[in-house]
């Protein structure tokens, strides 16, 4: 009888709780969210689009695009997307090795190398971008007029694709 009511009580207590699920690696953060609507002969069909950026803060960085008819749908699709199409950045000293310029359609990136303690001088999703990536000291500069965030985002991403493993020194 006494184990009967010990079992009761431990099934009470477990009763509406999930096993917890195993920490993510990656931190992930919405930067843009959009609603697109498609015009169509029976009407407008309204979706939403969502740009994530994964990363493990030590190296390796992600960017997913994906629509959904949902908000949630479309951040989920777009977060199994962006660790799908993970890129690994070298680093020197928590900075990038060198500088680089990238661009993506209208949007240009310039990304420098900073010493140590001079901290992320970027704005917007460059900043988010090399947070998540693990890069501590960094500045940038957007040398368009493109304020579009999926490209700036994109034009970050490829920036950091061309980066080599070796520093070069200034004057090269």
């Amino acid at each position: 009888m006494e184990q009967q009511q010990q079992q009761g009580k431990f099934n009470r207590e477990r009763r509406g709780q999930f096993p917890a699920k195993p920490k993510d690696e990656f931190d992930s953060v919405v930067l843009d969210l959009a609603r697109v609507t498609r015009v169509t002969k029976g009407g407008k069909q309204m979706r939403f689009r969502a740009v994530v950026v994964v990363g493990n803060k030590k190296g390796k960085i992600g960017l997913g695009v994906a629509k959904g008819p949902d908000v949630a749908i479309a951040v989920e699709k777009s977060t199994r997307l962006a660790k799908k199409n993970l890129i690994s950045v070298p680093m020197f000293e928590e900075t990038i090795p060198h500088e680089v310029t990238a661009k993506y359609g209208p949007a240009r990136v310039l990304l420098r190398p900073q010493a140590k303690g001079r901290g992320l001088v970027a704005g917007g999703q460059v900043r988010v971008i090399c947070s998540l990536a693990g890069i501590r000291n960094i500045s940038s500069k957007l040398l368009s007029r493109s304020r579009n965030k999926l490209n700036i985002a994109r034009a970050t991403v490829a920036a950091l694709q061309q980066l080599n493993d070796a520093p070069r020194k200034r004057g090269d």
